[in-house]
């Protein structure tokens, strides 16, 4: 696999989270100027930001959790050359699933849903991984 298939799915991951990074920007931005929330309230952490604003930066915060292992498996697997089309496809499919996921998280935000589409994010990556752990211990 030539490395640009291996790492456009990577690519376009990390422009998933840098879209809702200057999304939460915005909202966040929104908020304080219409005096919606005070500096004050949102100084030290506090988590007083308006709900759309939550919504967006926590489907922003997701970005940092299960991709986290996407990202460790493509750095590994791309320079000890197992990122075959196996993993390239499903790569492919782990970002369907993320993209699936962060739409529910920023519209509806049906749990069920939203759940499903995480769980089916996780099959994809246990699998992912799966394979790769065992092309490494049996050398194939």
């Amino acid at each position: 696999m030539s490395v640009q298939m291996v790492l456009l799915p990577v690519f376009v991951l990390v422009g998933l989270a840098f879209f809702l990074l200057l999304w939460m920007a915005g909202a966040r931005r929104g908020a304080l100027v219409s005096g919606e929330t005070k500096i004050k309230d949102i100084a030290l952490r506090q988590p007083n930001w308006p709900l759309r604003a939550t919504q967006i930066a926590n489907c922003y915060s997701n970005q940092f959790e299960l991709p986290l292992l996407f990202y460790i498996l493509i750095a590994l697997a791309l320079p000890l050359r197992h990122a075959d089309l196996f993993i390239v496809l499903m790569s492919w499919v782990f970002v369907v699933t993320r993209f699936v996921h962060a739409g529910i998280f920023v519209t509806s935000n049906d749990l069920g849903r939203r759940s499903m589409a995480w769980f089916a994010g996780v099959l994809v990556l246990f699998v992912m991984w799966l394979y790769f752990a065992l092309k490494i211990l049996l050398l194939i």
